[in-house]
């Protein structure tokens, strides 16, 4: 597990997979964006989740939203009035901060001023914009902070087109934007991110069990994702929000948090937001937006909701923070060692699975490999390296996670074979080209 932040930070740019956004003109904001490895990693945890989530389940069905809603959606909401972090402001330099995050008695961070704090007022996490060709009042518009409530405002047609029967889920993955004061850790905290996300609808509880068994059921949901996402047990921790902290929404949260580098902090939610969300939207709109029981037409009402939330590029983040590793390594020389870093990324998750190298790079050497690569490509995602020598490309291999390397050289063209090399244990075996598939696909469970 990386110790230090910047350590991977530093790892993230070298090798691709995230760099500042508009660096060139001097970045903005703790904003981010996925290079080449980032996107596959990303999209390897998304894919994933998808699949266990929605594919893998009868109960449990999908939607895209558009980002931009209807601004009486917020209201209906609540997060016109009630999305808010309290702020203060550095009387001296003006840098802003949130006074549940900053302790106002100590010194400024940026200028170092000391008692020039104001006193705290709310601030809204709403991220403004105007829809149409003029900026007045009425064209007002909001990117939504959440994708939660796209799902219950599409509850009616989802359950008529859907046919599906309380309990059922509606899940969604895409980008949320929030005005956030103090952005900052990395990817952490940042004003655009992703979110993955499933409503869950169950009957309203006669007693506290009845939505508890569900909540229950989910919390263990999450905590098998964890498990697979290559998350150590002992880095988590699960937060009972006591009333008075948790959202205006909320019956029942649990955070789970997860210890980074810069401290134990939220990586997932969960929470029983009961039928606030489906009831506000009924009043606000006029639609009726209750379930009526198929076997019972008289058994009709709002349902309650459970819903489990997770963090895309927080997940990403942690599965980082976890994979990363410092180690010795044997080196070309006999008896030696030399520290290597290793990310050692799940398999599934791994943004590259196979690398395919030829030794050195000789035209004989080349026309055998290339073949080889247009072939696994086919099944998995495979990296081409022919620069340098051996033992720096297997390093650049450690550093982005590539479980295995296969290398070409000059025996292959005798014995038609190549040497595989395994990421976490060094281990190198002689493997037949024409059996690499399905040794492959046996090794990486594909």
């Amino acid at each position: 597990m990386v110790n230090n932040i910047d350590d991977l930070i530093s790892l993230s740019k070298r090798r691709g997979f995230i760099f500042p956004g508009s660096e060139i003109y001097g970045g903005l904001a703790n904003s981010w964006d996925y290079g080449p490895l980032g996107v596959e990693l990303k999209n390897n945890i998304k894919r994933e989740w998808w699949k266990l989530f929605v594919q893998m389940r009868t109960d449990v069905v999908g939607l895209d939203a558009a980002l931009i809603m209807n601004p009486k959606v917020w209201t209906a909401s609540g997060h016109l009035e009630n999305f808010t972090d309290p702020l203060i402001e550095c009387k001296k330099c003006h840098e802003r901060y949130r006074s549940d995050i900053v302790d106002a008695t100590k010194p400024c961070q940026k200028c170092g001023g000391k008692q020039t704090f104001t006193s705290p007022t709310t601030f809204n996490l709403m991220l403004k914009t105007f829809l149409g060709p003029t900026e007045e009042s009425a064209n007002v518009v909001y990117f939504r902070p959440e994708t939660a409530q796209s799902m219950f405002v599409d509850f009616k047609q989802i359950v008529q087109s859907s046919r599906q029967r309380i309990p059922f889920g509606i899940a969604q993955v895409g980008k949320a934007f929030r005005n956030e004061i103090t952005p900052g850790n990395f990817i952490f905290r940042t004003r655009e991110f992703e979110q993955m996300e499933i409503e869950y609808f169950i009957q309203p509880p006669k007693k506290k069990s009845d939505w508890e068994k569900h909540f229950n059921n989910w919390l263990d949901e999450m905590k098998q994702w964890l498990k697979h996402l290559g998350i150590n047990k002992k880095n988590i921790h699960y937060a009972e929000i006591p009333d008075g902290e948790r959202a205006h929404y909320s019956k029942r949260t649990v955070d789970i948090e997860y210890k980074f580098p810069f401290g134990q902090k939220e990586l997932y939610g969960l929470a029983y937001r009961t039928d606030f969300d489906l009831k506000n939207h009924m009043e606000s709109s006029g639609e009726d937006l209750s379930y009526t029981n198929p076997d019972d037409p008289k058994d009709k009402y709002i349902p309650h909701v459970i819903e489990p939330t997770w963090g895309v590029d927080r997940s990403v983040l942690a599965a980082m923070c976890e994979a990363y590793a410092e180690e010795e390594a044997p080196t070309s020389e006999k008896g030696e060692t030399a520290k290597r870093v290793v990310m050692k990324f799940p398999h599934w998750l791994s943004p590259v699975k196979v690398a395919i190298l030829p030794l050195l790079r000789k035209p004989e050497l080349i026309k055998i490999t290339k073949p080889i690569v247009k072939d696994l490509a086919k099944y998995f995602t495979v990296d081409y390296d022919e620069t340098q020598s051996i033992g720096r490309r297997y390093r650049r291999q450690d550093e982005i996670g590539t479980p295995y390397c296969l290398t070409v050289d000059f025996d292959t063209i005798e014995d038609k074979a190549v040497t595989v090399r395994d990421r976490d244990t060094l281990k190198q075996e002689r493997i037949p080209v024409a059996d690499i598939v399905n040794y492959l696909k046996n090794k990486l469970k594909i």
